[in-house]
Parts: structure tokens; sequence; C-alpha cells
């Protein structure tokens, strides 16, 4: 058997029902390979952990530039429905801009994915995370040196634009297990395996179950971590660096790309 053999292991979430996780042993790489149903945990926190501090800087950067974040929908619709409500048409046109790049994003990674897909291109994933550090190269270059005439809403274009497929990414990788650009929901995850926990303390919920919420709880507080982590170290490294750190994650995101790329036996 080759280096990075397949174990499957079958897990038992319920008596009527399996799933098949399939475990890629001592490599990195499964990360941005194996799909859907078809990963181990480890997998799916490595992904997690990843692009959620990837997610977190840059979201805090956007921030520290215009005073909201690139990849929070839910406040964006808000504020879109705050200014259609007052008839501030100039600033919706904006939050509904922002919504749409975010939208168009998400779309444009899935037709990538399906084109992928189809024809059986197992790194599909990793060449989409290829395009949005090569997308983040691009608009550093352009904020610290070409200086765009409007350069916060280029930036934050930019950003929805490129999260909105980050997200997608981790959506369909994971099969919605995973979610990396905003963490409304795996903070809702994180209360219901609780819940679920302390209902199997109280012998309200076979123990049998107990694993799975524990991976499940782990997956969530290390995204949340991870998350909150990314977002410190983005100012600290905007304060540093300026719009470069921004070329710096797109290097660090290109790298590891291409290292999935690459390392993939050819057929």
């Amino acid at each position: 058997m080759k280096t990075g053999a397949l174990a499957f292991v079958s897990l038992s979430l319920r008596p009527d029902k399996r799933i098949i996780a399939l475990r890629f042993s001592g490599t990195a790489d499964a990360m941005l390979i194996s799909t859907e149903q078809l990963r181990s945990t480890s997998a799916d926190i490595r992904l997690a952990s990843t692009l959620a501090a990837v997610a977190g800087a840059l979201n805090t950067a956007a921030f520290e530039v215009v005073g909201f974040f690139s990849a929070n929908m839910t406040g964006n619709v808000s504020s879109l429905s705050d200014h259609l409500a007052k008839a501030n048409m100039a600033p919706a046109i904006f939050f509904l801009s922002v919504i749409s790049v975010f939208i168009a994003g998400s779309a444009f990674s899935t037709v990538i994915i399906n084109i992928g897909r189809r024809r059986k291109i197992r790194t599909v994933y990793a060449l989409n995370i290829l395009i949005e550090g090569a997308g983040l190269v691009g608009l550093g270059v352009v904020e610290t040196w070409l200086t765009p005439l409007s350069p916060g809403v280029v930036l934050i274009l930019c950003l929805s634009f490129l999260m909105g497929l980050q997200n997608a990414v981790v959506t369909r990788i994971s099969n919605a297990r995973v979610r990396t650009t905003h963490v409304s929901g795996t903070s809702t995850d994180i209360g219901i395996e609780l819940a679920m926990l302390f209902d199997i303390l109280r012998r309200k919920e076979s123990p049998e179950y107990a694993p799975l919420y524990l991976d499940r709880l782990k997956l969530h507080a290390l995204t949340l971590f991870s998350f909150l982590t990314g977002g410190v170290a983005g100012i600290w490294l905007y304060r540093l660096l300026g719009y470069l750190f921004i070329i710096l994650i797109g290097l660090m995101l290109m790298l590891l790309a291409l290292h999935t790329i690459f390392s993939q036996p050819r057929r």
C-alpha cells in the first residue's frame, strides 16, 4: 500500500445509520482533497483552523480600514435594510454590492468545483484556494502600490468575493460541517454539542454517542478559537505591515494549495 494509505473506519451515529469515514494516514493534504463524508475529523479540524484564522485576520483588517466586516452577511443585510428604510440609496447600493459579490464568489467557486468533480479532478478544492491566494496577492499589490480611487470600497468588495469563494470551498468539501468566514452558526453548534453532552451526563442520551459529540465540539471550538486568534493577528499585522500583510496571507494560501496539488500522485 502506498504512503498515505486509506483506511476505512465505520462510525455508528444511530442504530440505523452509519457513516463511512475515509482517513488519510500521516498527510496534511487530506484537508483539501477528501470530500464530504469521506473525511476524518482531523482533516476537518486542520481545514477549519487554517481557513478560519485567515478569515478572522482579513475580516478584522477590513474592519480596521472601513469600520465593518467583509464576510458578515448578516450585518450587511441588516445595514442594507436600515439604509433602505431611511431611503439612503447610496450606502444601500454599496451594501447590496457587498452582498452580491459575496454570492458571486460562492457561485464562481461552486462552478469550478462542479466542473472539477465531473472531470474527477481531486485537487479542485486546492485550485480554488490557489485562486483565493492569487486574488489576495493581487489585492495587496493594488492597495499597496497602485492606490485605487476608492481603496476602502475596492478592499471590501474584493474581500467579500474571496470570502464567498472560500466559504463555498469549505462548505462543499466538508458537507457543511465546517464554516470559516463567520462564526454565528459555529457558536450555535458549540451550544448544541454542550447540551447533548450535558444530557449524556444526566443519562438522558446514550453514552455511546459521546465521542461523536466531543469530536464535533472540538471542531467547532477550534474553529471559533482560530477565527478569534486570526482576528487578533490580523490587527497586529495590518498595523505593522499595512496592506503587505494581505500579500503575505495570499502567498501562504498559494503555497498550501500548490503543495496539495503537486503532492498528489500522477495517474
